[in-house]
Order: C-alpha cells, then sequence, then structure tokens
C-alpha cells in the first residue's frame, strides 16, 4: 500500500518511530538497527510493510530497502511473524544478518531474544538459497575483481566477506590457497576470516 514515508520524525520510543507527513503522524514498528539511523526533529525516509488485519492496520517501516527485503523474506518463513522479524533484525544489521544465513551461522539468530535453536534451523534452511542469490544480486554493482562462476560457493564466499566491509584486495589475499572447489560457502568463509585474523 505505502511504498515508503518521507517526512520528519516526530517521536522515537521502544521499537517505534513516528513519521510526520504533511501534519499525519504515521507509527513505524521497526528495528533498533533502523532507529540507529533516525535522528529526532530530521527529515528520513522509512520503506514500508503494511500489515493488515481484521482488528489492526500495522506499518513497519525500514531505513533501507535491503533491510525491508530482509524483513519480508523472514515473514515468509512458517512460524516467523512481523515480532520476531523485528527482534532478529534488531539484533544485527542487514549485512551480517544476509552473512548468518549463508554461512548457517545459528548462534547470531538466537542472539535474538524469543529465537530459539530450532527456529533459527528452520530460518536458515528456508532462507539460504534466496539470500545467497540476494546477496550475489547486491554486490553485482561493486568494484570489479576476478568473478568465479555465478552462483558458485565462492562467488558467493566473496559476496559475504564484501557485505562484511573487506576489500576487495584483502578478500583477493584471504581466498589465495583455499582449496574452494566443492568446498560449501560457510567453510570458505570461515577459512578466508581465520587467515585474516591470523595476519
Amino acid at each position: 500500500m505505502f511504498y515508503y514515508l518521507n517526512g520528519e520524525i516526530a517521536l522515537m520510543e521502544g521499537n517505534l518511530a513516528v513519521v510526520d507527513c504533511g501534519g499525519v503522524g504515521y507509527a513505524c514498528h521497526t528495528t533498533a538497527y533502523t532507529l540507529s539511523k533516525l535522528r529526532l526533529g530530521q527529515p528520513a525516509r522509512l520503506y514500508t510493510y503494511c500489515n493488515i488485519r481484521e482488528d489492526a492496520f500495522d506499518i513497519y517501516g525500514f531505513s533501507g530497502r535491503d533491510e525491508l527485503r530482509c524483513f519480508e523474506l523472514l515473514l515468509g518463513v512458517t512460524g516467523v511473524g512481523p515480532k520476531a522479524a523485528l527482534a532478529i533484525l534488531s539484533a544485527t544489521s542487514p549485512e551480517r544478518f544476509q552473512l548468518a544465513i549463508v554461512t548457517q551461522d545459528e548462534k547470531a539468530l538466537t542472539a535474538a531474544p524469543g529465537i530459539g535453536k530450532k527456529l533459527a534451523q528452520r530460518i536458515i534452511l528456508e532462507l539460504k538459497d534466496k539470500l545467497g542469490t540476494v546477496t550475489e544480486v547486491d554486490l553485482s554493482g561493486g568494484a570489479a575483481a576476478p568473478a568465479p562462476v555465478s552462483g558458485s560457493s565462492l562467488a558467493l564466499a566473496q559476496a559475504a566477506l564484501a557485505e562484511l566491509g573487506y576489500s576487495q584486495s584483502e578478500i583477493g589475499a584471504a581466498l589465495r590457497g583455499i582449496p574452494a572447489e566443492g568446498m560449501a560457502t560457510e567453510e570458505i568463509v570461515r577459512r578466508a576470516l581465520r587467515a585474516m585474523v591470523m595476519r
């Protein structure tokens, strides 16, 4: 219904941000990550997801489309509602959430209140392929680098490391010497991170 809300931040409390758009205050449920990007009394744009039920009309707002997309993907997982999705995304950033899925890092998900091991495993199982593809597409416009075969474990590992903020030269150096052929993405990432720490 609403693609985004553009206006002044009139109120921030708990997991709520109120956006004043032409004198109308829209209450948006949001994450700690998005709240950290907002400033009271300053203009902002929140990308929205509307949850309409018989007894409620809830708006969820996010500072970036990447976080909104993660929220929507989480809602598609069996057993994950808006409250759980907000809790997961509040405990991390969109980039680190994507990395947790790609590397099957259950602990990163169970760090969110109310998220147990079984639900974390289900989230990883249902989103791994989807988020691997999303991450690759998001990075396609980035700095040029020697590109492995699209969709390969090595390509996904490079994408995940780039999402963590590592430069292409750092990634290339860390991946050098890792026999990536036939290796799972998460194992390539683990070895690369270990190599970076050892330096």
